[in-house]
C-alpha cells in the first residue's frame, strides 16, 4: 500500500460522501445522471465550477487509468504534482467525456490533476493508505508523563503583575 497526502485522502472521502448525497436514499439514478451530464457539458465547453470535488465527480464514472503507478506516485504531493504525467495516465471515452478531460487539462491543469488523483483514489481504495491521525495513533509512544511539574508553576512575582488588588 502506498501512502498518499492527507488532503487527497480527505478529498477522496468527500467525493464518496458527495456521490452518496447526490444519489440520495433511495438512490435516484436519473437525478444522478442529470447532474453528471450537466457537469460534463460545463467542463467540456471550457467552463464549469473550479471545484476539486465537482471535477472529480464529473470524472469518476467515465475516467480510465492506463498508468496507476504514475497516479499513485503523484498522490504523495497535493500541491506540486505533475499535471502532464497525470493527464497522460488517464483517459475518457470519446465524446463529451474525452472533451471534458481535454478541456480540464487546457483550462485547469493543476486542479484537474488533483481531481484525477481524487477520482483514482476513490475508485481504488485498496491501493493506498493515508496517515492514521486517530487519537490512538497520535498517543502511541506517549509515556503519559504530562504531570504538572514545579517548573510549570507561575512565580508569585509574575502572578502579582496581573493581580488587580495587588499588594501596595
Amino acid at each position: 500500500m502506498r501512502k498518499v497526502h492527507p488532503e487527497f485522502a480527505y478529498q477522496s472521502r468527500e467525493l464518496a460522501a458527495q456521490i452518496d448525497g447526490i444519489l440520495g436514499d433511495p438512490p435516484d439514478r436519473k437525478n444522478y445522471q442529470k447532474m453528471l451530464d450537466a457537469l460534463m457539458d460545463e467542463y467540456a465547453s471550457g467552463g464549469g465550477i473550479e471545484d476539486l470535488n465537482m471535477m472529480a465527480f464529473a470524472l469518476v464514472d467515465v475516467i480510465e487509468f492506463s498508468d496507476p503507478k504514475a497516479i499513485l506516485a503523484d498522490a504523495g504531493d497535493y500541491e506540486y504534482g505533475d499535471p502532464a504525467r497525470v493527464f497522460a495516465a488517464a483517459s475518457c471515452p470519446e465524446g463529451k467525456p474525452a472533451q471534458m478531460l481535454a478541456a480540464l487539462e487546457e483550462n485547469h491543469p493543476d486542479l484537474g490533476r488533483q481531481a484525477i488523483v481524487t477520482a483514482f483514489l476513490h475508485k481504488h481504495p485498496r491501493l493506498w493508505d493515508d496517515d492514521d491521525m486517530s487519537l490512538d495513533q497520535l498517543a502511541e509512544g506517549d509515556e503519559g508523563d504530562d504531570d504538572n511539574d514545579d517548573d510549570d508553576m507561575v512565580s508569585d512575582d509574575f502572578a502579582q503583575m496581573f493581580d488587580q488588588e495587588g499588594e501596595k
